[in-house]
């Protein structure tokens, strides 16, 4: 079948990373808009917090809606991990015998980086979940309250720091994955890639910026709330 074949190659997936890679990319943009509704205040983020499960509701059931989110991006990251794995595999089967130096003149840090930045997102990823989503592991828990989490959680310098550094890592996996995708999907074309190349820096520095002024805030006391 056509399908298998275009799975099989390695054209094929490379267009499975890009397509999974562009849905994450959407959710991250989506997630950190979210986020920054903090700085309007406790009723803004949680009333966001409840729209999320109350959107469709008529159709679907409460919450019916967040949870096919939730599997068409646990689906995504997986088929992002399985395609990177398979990449690399055939990367080192095409040279069975390994360069005695390396070359980096034309690859980037960001691009050097993307094997390990995407285990790192990745552990950041269940790391967050447990803390922010579920609650396990979080100091002080409250369902449908993200504001209160959030201020919870980020009074704590240790879990700045860290969140920061998370958000870095995927600064630099967003600047060359978001490149990545647009060349494989072929959106890039020698009139167009100096635009398309500042949409994916923009991308890069916008988002994590985003998402580490919260933490900062809520630490430095900016816009919290009693």
């Amino acid at each position: 079948m056509a399908v298998v074949a275009l799975y099989r190659s390695t054209i094929g997936k490379k267009v499975i990373m890009a397509v999974t890679g562009f849905i994450w990319v959407g959710y991250v943009v989506l997630h950190m808009f979210g986020n920054l509704k903090y700085f309007v205040g406790a009723t803004s983020i949680n009333g966001w917090a409840e729209f999320l499960r109350t959107f469709g509701q008529d159709i679907l059931g409460y919450s019916g809606f967040l949870w096919v989110v939730r599997l068409v991006l646990v689906s995504a990251v997986l088929l992002h991990i399985l395609m990177a794995y398979q990449l690399t595999q055939l990367d080192w089967a095409s040279r069975p015998v390994r360069y005695s130096g390396r070359n980096y003149l034309s690859a980037t840090f960001s691009s050097r980086t993307m094997r390990w930045g995407g285990v790192f997102i990745l552990l950041f990823l269940v790391y967050h979940i447990l803390h922010m989503t579920v609650g396990n592991i979080h100091p002080n828990y409250e369902e449908l309250k993200p504001y209160h989490n959030l201020v919870v959680a980020f009074r704590d310098p240790i879990q700045v720091v860290f969140y920061v550094a998370a958000m870095i890592v995927l600064g630099l996996h967003l600047y060359h994955g978001v490149w990545s995708m647009l060349q494989t999907l072929g959106v890039n074309s020698f009139p167009r890639n100096a635009t398309l190349h500042r949409v994916a820096q923009a991308i890069a520095i916008l988002v994590p910026l985003g998402f580490i002024s919260l933490p900062l805030a809520i630490l430095l006391g900016i816009g919290v709330r009693p």
